[in-house]
């Protein structure tokens, strides 16, 4: 049994040792597994090469596509569990791509990871097996508003949606662009009824300056809304790379 990775800049797998660069578990050491392949399209998205593989037409502001052999790699579920408890950390974090995609495969994962504590991170359109969902500590999810691009029937699925919204170990991660992206925002929190405090507003940007600039105003409609800020500390200190 095998799980399909990115790659990091050698042509490796992405499984790899840092800080938590955003959500609730910001600053953490962690270890991380990225995963390759992805449901949802975002025209901003940061890891086009876990998904944007030649021949795929899904817009993205890059235009720019992968090549597939390159970028993706196979990896046996004992060779992965190894690198991964070769870092020394106490907690994992998986994400892509979309993980979820590989439920039942990141199941026999842990399964063999059994004293580590998990972090998944999820766009929120895809149910967790009970397999693995018992090995789950912490759920960042982060649903697409309309500036990602993507569909609203595809990346807002309300029946996943009120899954989650019930769940405590569910944070929210929304995406910020611009002062109105906080309506949509508002909006699905009072049809989710989010819990207080388990909502994140996050700058887009993949460069410090960027991410600063939109920081400013994004803090006082947290301040305004109830709402927690979360920033990008990995940009910050490794600027957007792979394998940090």
């Amino acid at each position: 049994m095998s799980l399909v990775l990115a790659t990091d800049d050698t042509g490796g797998p992405e499984i790899f040792a840092s800080l938590q660069g955003e959500g609730p578990s910001t600053g953490m050491p962690v270890a991380f597994m990225r995963l390759s392949r992805c449901n949802l399209a975002c025209t901003w998205c940061d890891t086009a090469y876990t998904w944007r593989f030649e021949g795929d037409n899904r817009p993205h502001r890059d235009g720019e596509t992968f090549e597939r052999k390159a970028n993706q790699i196979t990896l046996e579920l004992s060779d992965a569990a190894e690198r991964i408890a070769a870092l020394g950390q106490k907690r994992l974090v998986i994400t892509g791509g979309e993980p979820l995609l590989q439920a039942g495969k990141l199941a026999e994962l842990l399964e063999l990871l059994p004293d580590i504590d998990v972090e998944i991170e999820t766009n929120g359109t895809v149910a967790a097996l009970a397999r693995l969902d018992i090995r789950v500590d912490q759920y960042n999810v982060s649903p697409k508003l309309a500036h990602s691009g993507n569909d609203p029937e595809l990346a807002l699925i309300p029946e996943r949606l009120d899954a989650y919204a019930i769940d405590p170990r569910a944070y929210f991660k929304f995406v910020i662009a611009e002062p109105e992206d906080v309506d949509e925002v508002l909006a699905l929190q009072r049809r989710y009824r989010f819990k207080p405090g388990h909502v994140f507003l996050m700058p887009e940007g993949t460069d410090s300056n960027t991410i600063e600039s939109r920081a400013r105003w994004i803090a006082d409609l947290c301040l305004q809304n109830g709402f927690r800020m979360s920033d990008r500390l990995h940009i910050h200190l490794y600027g957007d790379t792979r394998g940090t």
